[in-house]
């Protein structure tokens, strides 16, 4: 209903609120009553309600994509309605969305122009939280070629490139990407150093890369397919390539708050959370040998790995 920009736009009394917003007065009341609760509005005197530090930060150019998120009628609503399955996802250990929806969120996401192009968009808004410490902090010298597996829209990658010009670059995701993809990497002034490429991370890879990215991709699976991925990167790198696991763990601050995370990946995509050392294992059993892991205070994680020499 857009409550917070309405507010943030003068229209602070209940009854003008209720007609730009389309709603029933008392009815939206009582809901201005619990976000008053939860903070994200303050109710100066009664009926006339304000911002808070809270709204403001919803309505700032950094929850851009978590306001979409909220749209109760939006992707992000029908991806959140996979926890209505959560008991088939905790009696089977799958993803309950295909029980929800009658297809599995892959399939979905391939034939669902709004669903895929919020999903990239969201992960793409978490790529400022990688791409700057990844570019600035991995070796990228001795390297003259990477592909990001399961990369999206482009958005690390990209990253990545333009503070390493020397690089070329390849994205690898579903075909349906490739409109997103192409017009992200055009606008990003990259058309030319980074190229989309159509495929499946369980098909295999374009061989002979210097580096094979896989970034926020393996906590979308299970232990075994997460280890098919890898094994499609090991039987690509050549002698000398590196392959980087690239993932975000949750910040002591918020590690309270990432079990919902954790559930939230089982019922979506029937993956899970993992620790540096489930990392290491998986890099293990797809036959690819640990060279180091390094973390960072913002909770980023590379392990990087090779072939077995």
């Amino acid at each position: 209903m857009r409550l917070p920009e309405l507010v943030s736009e003068g229209t602070t009394e209940l009854g003008p609120l209720a007609s730009a917003a389309g709603a029933h007065p008392e009815s939206l009341k009582r809901l201005l009553r619990h976000l008053v609760h939860i903070g994200l509005f303050a109710e100066a005197e009664p009926g006339v309600f304000g911002l808070t530090d809270l709204s403001r930060q919803l309505l700032s150019e950094g929850g851009t994509w978590l306001r979409s998120w909220l749209d109760v009628e939006g992707p992000g609503a029908r991806m959140d309605l996979a926890f209505s399955g959560m008991l088939h996802s905790i009696r089977t250990g799958e993803s309950s969305y295909g029980v929800v929806h009658g297809a599995p969120f892959w399939d979905d996401y391939q034939r669902n122009d709004g669903l895929r192009r919020f999903f990239g968009d969201v992960m793409a808004a978490h790529a400022w939280q990688t791409g700057p410490v990844l570019a600035a902090e991995v070796d990228w010298e001795s390297a003259r070629t990477v592909i990001d597996v399961g990369g999206g829209q482009g958005a690390l990658l990209a990253e990545v490139v333009r503070a390493n010009p020397h690089l070329r670059g390849e994205v690898l995701d579903l075909p349906a990407v490739a409109r997103e993809a192409d017009q992200a990497l055009s606008e990003a002034g990259l058309a030319g150093q980074v190229s989309f490429v159509p495929g499946s991370f369980f098909d295999p890879l374009p061989p002979g890369r210097d580096v094979y990215v896989v970034s926020r991709v393996l906590t979308d699976w299970n232990d075994e397919d997460a280890v098919r991925i890898l094994q499609r990167c090991a039987e690509a790198a050549g002698d000398s390539s590196r392959v980087l696991v690239v993932e975000v763990l949750a910040g002591v601050d918020h590690a309270k708050y990432n079990t919902s995370f954790d559930l939230q990946s089982l019922v979506l995509l029937g993956g899970q959370e993992r620790s540096v050392a489930d990392f290491e294992a998986l890099v293990d059993k797809a036959g690819l040998s640990l060279v180091k892991s390094r973390t960072w205070p913002g909770g980023l994680v590379v392990v990087e790995c090779r072939l077995p020499r």
